[in-house]
């Protein structure tokens, strides 16, 4: 009976119950809408403030360079880009050719 965010929001809570040193999440943001994504994004960014190290797998490109430090993008299961976020913004090729996004 839980919506799509609160079915993540559990998800990530449940993991969390552990108390452990790395959080790994494969698209948190999927299937779910714009304010919520917003929410499980406050939520990364607070958890990595609190210093807990995140893995994010995600297409949704704003969420990801808002919550990550360093970024890698993969092209048909090779790198085509590892570096920082400062970096990937800087590198407009880079993000209109992988990822469809100025």
């Amino acid at each position: 009976a839980l919506s799509g965010g609160e079915q993540q929001m559990l998800a990530i809570g449940r993991a969390l119950m552990t108390n452990p040193r790395l959080l790994l999440l494969d698209e948190p943001s999927e299937g779910l809408a714009p304010l919520i994504v917003a929410e499980v994004g406050q939520v990364l960014l607070r958890l990595k403030a609190q210093g807990l190290s995140i893995v994010l797998v995600e297409q949704n490109t704003g969420l990801a360079l808002k919550v990550a430090d360093d970024v890698a993008i993969l092209n048909s299961g090779r790198i085509a880009f590892d570096g920082s976020v400062a970096e990937i913004r800087e590198r407009t090729d880079i993000l209109e050719t992988h990822l469809g996004v100025l």
